[in-house]
C-alpha cells in the first residue's frame, strides 16, 4: 500500500513538473510571438514614415500617388522599390506618373547593385524623364523626407524638363560621415519662354555632363547596434552638408561649363517640454556658363494675385512665404532662417496648440542678368527680410500661418507685404 500510494505521488509530481515546463514554454513561445509582432509593426511604422507601404517583396512609394502643381493640376502613378525580401544584394526602383493638366507621363527606371553590406556601399543607374522647378537645388545626401503632400508643390509653375542617365555610388564612410558620387548626362527643356545667351550663340534647350559629390556630416549623432542593423539612437546637431557639381563641355555633346557649389548646416537647441530653437543656413554659387534651370531661387511660396485672401495657400515648412514665385533669381545666394518653438499651450489633454515665432533673411547677386532672355525676375543684391509667426495644431494638423515683408524689398502696396495662410505639418 506505501508503495503504491508513493508511486501515486511520484507520478503527480512528475505531471506538475512537465505541465510547468510545458507552461513556461508556452509563455516563451508567446514572448517569442509577441516580440516578432512588435518588430513587425515597429518595421512597418518605419516604412510608412519614409514614405513607403512595405509589402513582402516590394515597398510602393507613397510620394507618387496624388500631387498637384500649377503646370501639371493633379499628378498621380505608382512607384517604389524593391524589399531585402527580394534581395539583399540588389535592387530594382522606378515610377510612372501621370500629369492631366500637361497630358504627360513621366517616369523613372534604375536599380542598384550592393558593394558592401558594412559601409552600405551601392552602385546605382537611372533613367529618369521628368519636370524639375527651375531653381531648386538637392543634395544627393539627404534623407528622405516624407509628409501627406508638399505645400509649395501647389503653387509652382516654373518647371523644365529633363532626360538625365546617371550612374552613382553611395558609400558610408562612418556612420556620422555619409557620401554620395554621382556622373550624369542630362538634356533639359525649359516648359517656359526662355533662351540663354553664351559666347553670341542663343540657346533654347541645353545639354550637361556633369559630375557630382555630396557629403552628409552628423558629428553629433550617436548610433547602436539594433536588430542586426546600425540605427540613429540620438539626432545631434549640428549637421553639416556640402556638395560640389562640376558641368564639362564637349563630353557627352554637354553645351558648357561651370562650377555649382551648394551648402547647408542646421542646428537646433532643445530646451525640453517640446520648445526649442532652430536655425538653417543654405549657401549656394554658381560659376561659369551657368542657364537659369541650373541656377537659385531663395524658396519663394507667395502667388502672384493681387489680394492677401487670394493669396492665401499653404505656408511651407522652410520657404519665404511673402517672397512671390519667380520674383528673384541668383548666381550666389545665402538665406539664414531663425525659428524658435515655444512650449504649446495645454488647453486641453488633446488640444495644444504651439507658437512658432519665425525670421528669414536672404541676400544674392546675379553676375550676367543680361545672358537670361524671355523672363523678368529681380535680384537679391540687398538683404531681403521676412519675420513673422505660426500657430500650429489648432485643429485635425492645420494652424495659420502670418509673415510681413519688409527692409530693402519692402514694397510699396502695404498689403503686398503681408502673407496669411495654413500650415499643416503633420509627417508620418
Amino acid at each position: 500500500m506505501l508503495k503504491h500510494n508513493f508511486a501515486i505521488l511520484l507520478i503527480c509530481i512528475s505531471f506538475c513538473a512537465f505541465s510547468q515546463i510545458d507552461s513556461q514554454n508556452k509563455t516563451e513561445e508567446q514572448s517569442k510571438e509577441k516580440t516578432k509582432d512588435s518588430l513587425k509593426k515597429r518595421v512597418f511604422l518605419e516604412n510608412i514614415g519614409l514614405g513607403y507601404f512595405p509589402t513582402k517583396y516590394f515597398n510602393f512609394d507613397l510620394r507618387y500617388l496624388v500631387k498637384y502643381n500649377q503646370f501639371e493640376g493633379f499628378r498621380t502613378g505608382l512607384g517604389g522599390v524593391t524589399s531585402e525580401n527580394f534581395s539583399d544584394k540588389f535592387r530594382v526602383n522606378g515610377y510612372l506618373v501621370y500629369g492631366f493638366k500637361d497630358e504627360r507621363y513621366k517616369y523613372s527606371i534604375g536599380g542598384g547593385v550592393r558593394l558592401n553590406k558594412k559601409t552600405d556601399t551601392w552602385i546605382n543607374a537611372t533613367y529618369t524623364d521628368d519636370l524639375q522647378e527651375t531653381g531648386s537645388s538637392k543634395f544627393l545626401t539627404d534623407k528622405r523626407f516624407f509628409s501627406f503632400f508638399e505645400p509649395r508643390l501647389l503653387n509652382i509653375d516654373l518647371f523644365h524638363r529633363h532626360i538625365t542617365k546617371s550612374l552613382s555610388l553611395q558609400h558610408k564612410i562612418s556612420n556620422n560621415l555619409l557620401s554620395e558620387t554621382q556622373l550624369a548626362v542630362s538634356r533639359v527643356n525649359p516648359t517656359y519662354n526662355y533662351s540663354f545667351v553664351s559666347n553670341g550663340e542663343v540657346f533654347n534647350s541645353f545639354s550637361f555632363s556633369t559630375a557630382t559629390v555630396s557629403l552628409q556630416w552628423s558629428p553629433f549623432s550617436k548610433y547602436e547596434f539594433i536588430d542586426k542593423k546600425i540605427e540613429e539612437t540620438v539626432d545631434g546637431y549640428p549637421k553639416f552638408t556640402a556638395q560640389v557639381t562640376q558641368c564639362i563641355s564637349d563630353v557627352f555633346k554637354s553645351d558648357f561649363n561651370f562650377t555649382k557649389i551648394d551648402f547647408r548646416t542646421i542646428h537646433q537647441i532643445d530646451y525640453g517640454d517640446e520648445s526649442l530653437t532652430r536655425f538653417t543656413l543654405v549657401a549656394g554659387l554658381a560659376s561659369g556658363e551657368t542657364p537659369l534651370t541650373q541656377l537659385y531661387h531663395a524658396y519663394p511660396n507667395n502667388i502672384n494675385k493681387e489680394t492677401i485672401l487670394q493669396r492665401f495657400s499653404v505656408a511651407g515648412l522652410n520657404s519665404f512665404e511673402t517672397m512671390f514665385f519667380n520674383e528673384f533669381f541668383s548666381d550666389r545666394f545665402a538665406t539664414f532662417q531663425f525659428k524658435h518653438y515655444l512650449k504649446p499651450f495645454k488647453i486641453t489633454s488633446h488640444w495644444k496648440p504651439q507658437l512658432v515665432l519665425i525670421s528669414r533673411y536672404a541676400l544674392g547677386s546675379m553676375k550676367s542678368i543680361d545672358q537670361h532672355q524671355g523672363i523678368n525676375f529681380g535680384t537679391l543684391d540687398k538683404l531681403y527680410s521676412e519675420s513673422g509667426f505660426e500657430i500650429n495644431k489648432l485643429l485635425f494638423g492645420f494652424g495659420l500661418s502670418f509673415a510681413y515683408r519688409y527692409g530693402g524689398y519692402h514694397l510699396p502696396s502695404l498689403g503686398d507685404n503681408f502673407a496669411f495662410k495654413f500650415t499643416f505639418n503633420i509627417s508620418l
